[in-house]
């Protein structure tokens, strides 16, 4: 792009003093991850495209569903009726909005199998997850490869972040020890989400990420702040002292890297579904070998990216990195028999 087409897109910002054209030129030579591209992330990841990052690399595990629609703003009825997956929608839309941005979408879970290579040579972790075991691993990932991350949740009208800028502290386990068991907090099912909360949180979180990338750390908020949307109310907690003790970013013990089993199960939030994944995490599905396999299984829609089999009261979506998302199962115990019956692993 030449610097005069430069002057002109991004003139309001460059003319906002503590971006300028040197921030500009570091913005657009910045690399960001975005782990979780739905209401949140699809938000965040627009204001950044707009702004003129340089390259983004946006991973999400789900498919486009109608009842995204209320909130997620990168997505159309069309993707959902296709089923088409988040990451590859959000690109081709991203991609209409600024040609110049580099986006690399990834239909992937993030795992800690996969997360050191999501994450290599990213200036900045962005948080668009929908549950905290997740993000306790991309805080252990950010604190071990020293990557700031902005962590960011949201539910109904409430919405809070925080910025970690590795090797400072503290981190995510400094405020949260670990996460909730299963069942302990509400979830979008529960609680509901307002998308107006997603907005608001997304554009905070674009905010502190301008902030970061164009070098602008004093700006940077090192407290957790909280939103309240409907209660209209704002506040920021101080994190002094927080770090003491932290086995994370204080004794460098990654438990989320670097433990659990291999064999991953998650109950997706928002629907009654459970996804699956394979055994070893270097498997390779050929959808259309299993689309032969299950001919006679019951309905197969076959689309670029998945599989969906749709028998009794189920309805199994399977990717090529072997993964399953299984609609209608009664347990955990009931998604893995299914997925080995029709995958076989």
């Amino acid at each position: 792009m030449s610097d005069v087409t430069i002057q002109n897109r991004y003139s309001r910002q460059i003319v906002f003093e503590p971006i300028g054209p040197e921030g500009q030129q570091r913005l657009s030579q910045s690399r960001v991850t975005l782990v979780g591209c739905g209401a949140l992330g699809g938000m965040s990841a627009e204001l950044l495209v707009r702004a003129g990052v340089g390259f983004i690399r946006i991973i999400d595990r789900d498919i486009v569903e109608l009842v995204n629609l209320q909130r997620q703003t990168l997505y159309t009825e069309a993707d959902a009726a296709q089923g088409q997956p988040k990451a590859t929608a959000a690109a081709k839309y991203l991609r209409r909005l600024n040609s110049d941005v580099d986006i690399e979408p990834i239909i992937a879970d993030v795992v800690k199998t996969n997360i050191e290579n999501f994450i290599k040579g990213a200036d900045l972790i962005l948080d668009g997850v929908d549950n905290l075991q997740t993000r306790f691993l991309i805080n252990d990932a950010a604190i071990k490869h020293k990557i700031p991350y902005i962590f960011a949740s949201c539910l109904a009208a409430r919405a809070m972040s925080m910025t970690i800028l590795p090797p400072g502290r503290p981190c995510l386990r400094c405020v949260l020890e670990q996460p909730p068991a299963p069942g302990e907090i509400e979830t979008a099912e529960t609680a509901g989400i307002l998308g107006p909360t997603a907005a608001l949180l997304a554009a905070f979180e674009a905010g502190e990420a301008m902030k970061l990338l164009t070098g602008n750390l004093p700006a940077v908020n090192r407290g957790l702040t909280t939103f309240d949307l409907w209660g209209n109310r704002i506040h920021t907690v101080s994190l002094a002292g927080m770090e003491k003790g932290c086995p994370c970013c204080g004794e460098g013990q990654f438990d989320y890297l670097e433990g659990g089993d291999n064999f991953h199960m998650i109950q997706c939030v928002g629907r009654d579904t459970i996804q699956i994944h394979p055994p070893t995490p270097d498997i390779k599905l050929d959808l259309d070998a299993l689309a032969q396999r299950l001919h006679d299984a019951g309905r197969l829609i076959r689309t670029d990216y998945t599989l969906k089999l749709t028998v009794a009261n189920h309805e199994l979506t399977f990717f090529t990195d072997g993964r399953a998302l299984i609609t209608g199962a009664n347990s955990a115990e009931q998604a893995h028999a299914l997925y080995t019956r029709f995958v076989g692993h």
